[in-house]
């Protein structure tokens, strides 16, 4: 059996061929999605401004130590590109971020 890391991704793309709809959905929902909404979820959690150009996803994702950073990267740009087809908002490229909490440094205060 292998071992299991938590990995913390950031995925960065820009929204792309948005549709009226798309548009209106997010900028009635932009508040709840700002600097003050984002965590790290296993669903992911979206955040955006009002010129609904850039946006980033947070999550968490579990995977095999063995696979690394890439797999935990894949994985979650294939969720945020789920998540974001389920809501009907088109992007363009992404790009991930991925930091491995189990193999992370804390240093702490003496």
């Amino acid at each position: 059996m292998s071992t299991q890391h938590t990995y913390r991704v950031i995925v960065r793309g820009t929204f792309d061929g948005l549709s009226p709809e798309s548009r209106e959905r997010l900028l009635a929902e932009v508040d709840a999605h700002g600097l003050t909404a984002m965590q790290f979820t296993t669903e992911g959690s979206l955040a955006y401004d009002r010129t609904l150009k850039h946006f980033s996803y947070r999550l968490v994702v579990v995977s095999d130590a063995a696979d690394g950073e890439e797999m935990a990267a894949a994985l979650a740009e294939d969720r945020v590109e789920t998540a974001l087809a389920g809501l009907g908002h088109g992007h363009g490229p992404l790009k991930s971020t991925v930091t491995d909490m189990d193999t992370m440094k804390i240093n702490r205060r003496r």
